[in-house]
């Protein structure tokens, strides 16, 4: 079965780097997107060009260095925003400009201290001043997530009439539910006249641990873009995280959809991002965290020892990790331990195993993990000697 493709839009460089204390300098941007552009990302957000110098001048960079991937500019709904990005993005082999405005009632009356009407004409003017730059144009509608769904419609009918190829609908929050947020993408694909011009784009907030769920949730209802970022990193609780709506994707042929991200790249490029960003991966993350492929339950571990899919739904080959991890608690079992000793160079025996296994259970309950180092150690303390192991 052909699968349609869903772009990856990576935002790491921009609403990832919004993290307080994740600040890049110039070259280590240039080395995260080179890397972006080999894992297969589709566009890369490269940053917001009017909001400092040094951000423009990144920009230029990374839309000189990349190849493949489109490179992206964010603005706001203001000409001077959008003069600077095109200027910026001039080097680009494939350049968008990414500009919009909030539509939600609280940011058309807090915010803008404006009305329904005011915000729609500075959308299309966004939108049309871009479209003469460039001509891939995606328009945000911040804060969607809480914008009647009607009023939405309206404000992505009149931007897809002015030119818009990409309308992107901002879960800013974090606030919705993946069925709220999945029948919004929905009423869009269905009440919008000239949808068909855009690809719809989830762009959803982890502010609730919703993020992911949201994205697929979109993408299942007819969107084609997800924005995510490395690890989840951006504002407050982060952003989508990339890795896990590609793999979501892959592990579940039946949606039909795919992306070209090289999944074996992800493990290495989640270490790279965190490391330039000082930026630590909790060890429970899915995908890539340290212990996303590490077992230490005695009953987990005799199954993935037998067979790794009893465990497992992803082969950790496939995201660049090197194999699953056998680790040695109080809960682990004989299995496990039999295994770990035959690793680093002893072959125990029923008799000797049920031997040593006491003898490392008084170590492990004084332990919270044994390591290879320990399990000598812990085979010389037992009944049995190193002459009698085979």
């Amino acid at each position: 079965m052909s699968k349609e493709k869903v772009q990856i839009f990576d935002t790491t460089l921009r609403d990832g780097e919004q993290v307080p204390g994740c600040k890049l300098d110039a070259e280590q941007k240039l080395v995260i997107a080179e890397r972006l552009d080999d894992l297969g990302v589709d566009i890369i957000e490269a940053g917001f060009p009017i909001s400092s110098p040094g951000d423009f001048k990144s920009v230029t960079q990374i839309a000189e260095l990349v190849k493949n991937a489109t490179v992206c500019g964010l603005t706001r709904a203001v000409r001077k925003d959008i003069e600077v990005a095109a200027e910026a993005l001039k080097p680009a082999k494939r350049a968008r400009i990414h500009t919009g405005i909030g539509t939600s009632d609280s940011h058309i009356k807090f915010k803008f201290n404006s009305n329904r009407e005011a915000i729609i004409e500075r959308a299309i003017d966004a939108v049309s001043y871009a479209k003469t730059f460039v001509e891939d144009v995606e328009f945000y509608a911040e804060d969607a997530g809480r914008t009647d769904n009607e009023f939405l419609a309206r404000v992505c009918e009149a931007v897809v009439k002015a030119g818009a190829t990409v309308l992107n609908i901002p879960d800013t929050t974090g606030y919705c539910l993946p069925e709220e947020y999945g029948a919004k993408i929905k009423y869009l694909k269905e009440n919008v006249t000239g949808i068909h011009k855009a690809v719809l784009s989830c762009h959803c907030h982890n502010d609730l641990g919703l993020a992911t769920a949201n994205s697929i949730a979109g993408v299942i209802n007819g969107a084609r873009q997800i924005e995510c970022t490395i690890n989840g990193i951006g504002e407050r609780a982060g952003n989508t995280s990339l890795e896990e709506v590609v793999m979501i994707l892959r592990q579940h042929p039946s949606l039909g959809l795919d992306t070209n991200i090289n999944s074996k790249l992800l493990f290495d490029t989640s270490q790279m991002v965190s490391q330039k960003m000082g930026m630590m991966v909790q060890p429970n993350k899915a995908i890539v965290g340290a212990n996303a492929f590490a077992h230490s339950s005695g009953i987990h571990q005799d199954g993935v020892i037998k067979n790794r899919e009893t465990y497992e739904i992803i082969d950790p080959a496939d995201v660049g990790v090197n194999e699953s991890s056998i680790v040695l608690t109080a809960r682990s079992g004989r299995a496990a331990l039999a295994y770990r000793a035959k690793l680093v160079g002893f072959e125990l025996t029923k008799l000797q195993l049920d031997e040593v296994y006491q003898e490392f259970l008084k170590f492990a309950d004084k332990n919270k993990e044994i390591s290879d180092q320990d399990i000598p150690k812990i085979i010389e303390s037992s009944k049995i000697t190193l002459n009698s192991i085979s």
